[in-house]
């Protein structure tokens, strides 16, 4: 972890201004960008290609992306990338891990009526694994020792104002039982609706 980790306020940069980890990293981290302004906008993202990874562009906001970092998410099945993440704080990555399961949870109560569907299927399997590894994120700041994330790990205004308004959203406890709930989620639709062998 690096060394700021203390409790004490994130650094001027590069939070909130570094490469991300993954190109799913940086959809995300576009969405965020603009969020409340144009839902899914990440979807009109332009990727580019430079000598060592992709600029995803989305009007004037823009992310890097290297290649090694991409190779690497990939390599070790990670959504988000290796490490913590520059661009995404632990309260964004809370607020996302709940966004993510209440889209599959609605989904899925529309896919048990007619169960046909296989990109349904696995845009619900989808959601619910990305549910699962946002909160995983917002875990991995977590400091050594500590059951709880300090204030000053939230750089974002929707980070801040996350954990100002839900501090107790913040525990080790509570974040390890959203884990726990999001694969539980997962693994019970699968059981459910998955193709028998």
């Amino acid at each position: 972890m690096p060394d700021f980790l203390d409790g004490s306020s994130w650094p001027e940069a590069p939070y909130g201004e570094g490469p991300a980890r993954s190109l799913v990293e940086a959809y995300v981290h576009l969405d965020l960008a603009v969020l409340g302004e144009q839902p899914g906008a990440a979807e009109r993202a332009v990727r580019t290609e430079e000598e060592n990874g992709w600029r995803v562009r989305l009007d004037d906001a823009e992310v890097f992306v290297p290649y090694e970092a991409e190779l690497e998410a990939r390599r070790e099945e990670l959504t988000f990338g290796s490490g913590l993440s520059q661009l995404i704080d632990p309260g964004q990555w809370v607020l996302l891990g709940a966004t993510y399961a209440r889209r599959a949870i609605d989904a899925a109560l529309f896919f048990a009526a007619d169960p046909t569907s296989d990109d349904e299927y696995t845009a619900i399997v989808t959601d619910w694994r990305f549910a699962a590894d946002a909160v995983a994120e917002a875990l991995k700041f977590l400091p050594d020792g500590a059951d709880r994330l300090p204030a000053g790990f939230f750089w974002t205004d929707l980070g801040r104002a996350a954990f100002e308004r839900e501090p107790e959203r913040f525990t080790q406890a509570r974040m390890e039982d959203d884990l726990a709930f999001y694969r539980k989620g997962l693994d019970d639709f699968v059981r459910l609706h998955a193709e028998p062998e």
